[in-house]
């Protein structure tokens, strides 16, 4: 995809998104709070986009900052993480994130990607999100959808998902890394799914190389 396709693209996946839900993490972001934002998207992975949702709706319910989050029985915290995906294993990498930003970092989530790949259970995905949603600053998240859509378009030719953030780093203008994100993730959920995806309705379809697409519809 040359730079004059990708600008259309995302031109034309910016106004489709205007009829589109919004993906959970952006909603939960307005509210403007680093912390909801970090605890959203830990929650997130491997898990669908409503079941993480309403279990976070839950969890800030219970408590909205560090030490807070540290004086839930631990019961009670599992109990309002159910049914995310790897629920016990999410537990337990928030209990210890809240104590290392307790201990660590006076209960503040870091502004820097260094620092939030440092807390346990963040990977680049969240920290990225975190930076972006968080704190407004620069950053390439990819996830499952902009993996895909990403190779799709012929725009990276990756394995995994850290490789296509290194290579859309490279490539990428950086006009275009804060809403990348946002776009693909919408574009994913609502047009360009990961098996069969509605080719015929999509806004974008005469740019994309669909590569790897086996079947559409």
């Amino acid at each position: 995809m040359d730079a004059r396709s990708l600008s259309l693209t995302l031109k034309r996946l910016r106004l489709a998104c205007k009829h589109w839900r919004d993906p959970s993490l952006i909603r939960i972001s307005r509210a403007g709070d680093p912390f909801r934002v970090l605890v959203s998207t830990l929650l997130s992975l491997r898990t669908r986009d409503e079941v993480m949702e309403e279990a976070a709706e839950r969890v800030l319910a219970l408590a909205d900052n560090p030490r807070n989050m540290l004086k839930i029985p631990l019961g009670k915290l599992e109990k309002a993480i159910y049914p995310v995906a790897f629920f016990r294993n999410k537990r337990r990498s928030l209990s210890a994130l809240c104590r290392k930003l307790v201990k660590e970092n006076d209960g503040k989530v870091p502004d820097t990607l260094e620092g939030l790949l440092e807390l346990p259970g963040v990977g680049r995905k969240t920290a990225n999100l975190t930076l972006i949603l968080g704190f407004g600053k620069m950053g390439i998240c990819v996830d499952t959808h902009v993996h895909r859509i990403a190779n799709r378009w012929n725009l990276v030719q990756t394995r995994i998902p850290d490789e296509t953030e290194m290579a859309l780093r490279d490539s990428l203008p950086k006009r275009y890394w804060k809403e990348f994100n946002e776009l693909l993730v919408a574009f994913g959920q609502n047009c360009c799914k990961p098996v069969s995806p509605f080719c015929s309705e999509c806004p974008v379809e005469e740019f994309c190389s669909k590569r790897g697409v086996v079947g559409n519809r």
